[in-house]
C-alpha cells in the first residue's frame, strides 16, 4: 500500500502501532474503497499469540494466524433458522477471544459490537459504509438505534467515544485507493451534543 501510495508511511507505521497496542478501529469508506483489504493488512499486525475471533456474513477476510476461529452468519432456510451477525457476536464471548473482528457493521449488530468493546474486549477492527470519517459516526450510532434497544441517544453516543479509539477513511478517485483521514476520538460532550475528534491526518489532493 506504501509503494501504491495508498497509504502515507508514517500514517502506516503508527496504525500498525496503534494495533498492537489494542486500541478499537473503525474503518470507513465507499463500496470497492478497500475497506476489507486495509482491514487484513492491519489483522497481519496482531500478535501471533491472541485468540482472534473473525465475524462476517461472507467469508471475504483472510487473516493469516494460526490461533483464529471464524464465525460466518446464515440466512434462514426452510429447515434451518438464521444466524445473525448480534447472534455470533453474543456467542463470541464465550469463545475466549483477546481479539474481536467485525468484517462490516450495517444494522443493530452494532449495538452488540459496543456492549463486547464495552467488557473489555480491546483491539478490535471493523468497517462500515459511509462517506467520511465524520461520517462514520453518525453511520454507526443510527445501527445502533437499529437494535430496538431503548437507549437515550445521549448514551449511545457516549459509549461510542469511550469505546472506538481511532476511525480511518479509505477513498477511492482516479482509480487510486487511499486512506484520506484518520481521526482519533477523544470523548463526547452530552451537553453540546458533540464528539470531540482530533484529526491526525488528512489526505489534500
Amino acid at each position: 500500500m506504501i509503494s501504491l501510495e495508498s497509504i502515507d508511511p508514517n500514517i502506516a507505521s503508527l496504525l500498525c502501532h496503534e494495533v498492537e497496542n489494542r486500541q478499537n478501529i473503525l474503518i470507513s469508506g465507499g463500496t470497492g474503497t478497500g475497506k476489507t483489504t486495509l482491514l487484513n493488512v492491519l489483522a497481519d499486525f496482531i500478535p501471533d499469540e491472541e485468540r482472534i475471533v473473525l465475524i462476517e456474513d461472507t467469508a471475504e477476510i483472510h487473516i493469516r494466524k494460526s490461533n483464529l476461529v471464524r464465525f460466518e452468519a446464515r440466512r434462514e432456510q426452510t429447515t434451518t433458522p438464521a444466524v445473525t451477525i448480534r447472534d455470533l457476536l453474543r456467542a463470541t464471548l464465550r469463545h475466549r477471544p483477546d481479539r474481536i473482528i467485525v468484517g462490516e457493521i450495517r444494522g443493530g449488530e452494532a449495538f452488540d459490537f459496543l456492549q463486547a468493546l464495552n467488557t473489555g474486549h480491546s483491539g478490535t477492527l471493523s468497517t462500515i459504509h459511509a462517506n467520511s470519517a465524520y461520517h462514520a459516526v453518525s453511520r454507526f450510532v443510527s445501527c445502533v438505534l437499529q437494535s430496538t434497544v431503548d437507549l437515550p441517544y445521549a448514551a449511545i453516543k457516549s459509549n461510542f467515544a469511550d469505546s472506538i479509539n481511532l476511525l480511518l477513511h479509505i477513498e477511492r478517485r482516479n482509480g487510486l485507493r487511499y486512506v484520506s483521514q484518520v481521526l482519533k476520538v477523544q470523548d463526547y460532550d452530552a451537553g453540546t451534543d458533540r464528539f470531540q475528534l482530533e484529526t491526525i491526518y488528512e489526505r489534500k489532493e
